[in-house]
């Protein structure tokens, strides 16, 4: 049995939130390997570490950081395949990492979950193999039902312990959730580009130019989930068959988190500075909830987005695998 995902981690001391996602793994059948190397003082290890491991066959890299957190963006510069980064909370509430790992230049995307969220980044690698992998689709959608069992059971507890004399409970049914996983379709397109806003669209052009050198198919539909949201579901619906997401949002950024909670499918998330320079929509779509990862690049990096798009689908498309190759070997300038 060979690894089908890395987890590096920055120091021992990551390995409480390395161990949310070893339990994801476990869960999900989903062979893994895990190493401790720092960036910093342990450099050439961290190199030879995912040399090897692409050798083997390894598809999704997770690095664990706190502080300066320069490990997952140092896998990325090493790599072609899709790197997620965990940010740990050691000081200033994790922050400080958080935007190490989100703010990469072009063509290094790290693909950033929320402050020590070891099961998100599990969850989001899960996702990234299932674009080929069916199987391991299917049991990311039980997992996923897993949480919303969850949900209805907390409710219920919290229900059950109202003692007050007004509390007046209507009777509303919490609906199942969908058990459909569609099937692939050559036809669809393999990424669909969501911008919340025609003022978005400067980040979206971005994004999209870089889908087209590389040869990737694409859907871009402009539409807010709070401004439209019958018309974004049935949006979602019709792109059920495609093999990712990317939502380019700014202020409360609700797209990436309309677009993870309607689909089992991997979101990159792309905030736009429309206010706080960003802040806002960065930390709306990073921290998401356990169970539905972003994978969230740099603030206004659409560039970023279209790489990690094709690290993703270059795992099962030799042709995308090696466009990307060449892009992060820089023998290609753009």
């Amino acid at each position: 049995m060979k690894p089908r995902v890395m987890i590096l981690l920055g120091s021992a001391s990551d390995f409480r939130i390395a161990e949310k996602a070893m339990e994801i793994f476990e869960e999900l059948r989903i062979p893994y390997d895990l190493r401790v190397a720092s960036a910093h003082r342990t450099h050439e290890k961290v190199k030879a570490i995912v040399s090897e491991a692409v050798k083997a066959g390894v598809e999704v890299f997770i690095g664990i950081a706190g502080l300066s957190a320069h490990l997952p963006g140092m896998i990325s510069a090493n790599t072609h395949r899709p790197v997620i980064g965990v940010p740990v909370d050691v000081k200033l509430g994790g922050l400080d990492a958080l935007f190490a790992c989100s703010q990469m230049p072009f063509p290094a995307p790290v693909a950033t979950v929320g402050v020590d969220r070891g099961e998100n980044a599990a969850i989001l690698a899960a996702q990234i193999i299932g674009i080929g992998d069916p199987g391991v689709r299917e049991r990311v959608a039980d997992l996923r039902r897993g949480f919303y069992e969850r949900v209805r059971r907390d409710e219920c507890q919290v229900l059950n312990s109202i003692e007050g004399s007004y509390y007046a409970p209507l009777e509303v049914e919490m609906p199942p959730m969908g058990d459909k996983v569609p099937s692939d379709s050559q036809d669809d397109p393999m990424v669909s580009v969501i911008p919340g806003s025609y003022s978005d669209m400067k980040i979206a052009k971005k994004t999209t130019m870089f889908l087209e050198r590389m040869g990737i198919s694409y859907d871009l539909n402009v539409i807010s989930p709070i401004r439209y949201p019958e018309r974004f579901e049935r949006y979602l619906e019709k792109m059920e068959n495609v093999k990712l997401f990317i939502a380019i949002s700014g202020l409360s950024a609700h797209v990436t988190g309309a677009v993870v909670a309607l689909s089992d499918r991997p979101v990159i998330g792309v905030p736009c500075p429309l206010k706080m320079n960003g802040w806002d929509s960065l930390l709306s779509m990073i921290n998401m909830p356990p169970g539905v990862p972003v994978g969230t690049v740099g603030v206004g990096n659409g560039g970023n987005a279209a790489i990690l798009a094709a690290e993703m689908l270059g795992i099962y498309d030799e042709k995308i695998e090696s466009r990307i190759k060449r892009i992060k070997s820089r023998s290609v300038k753009f």
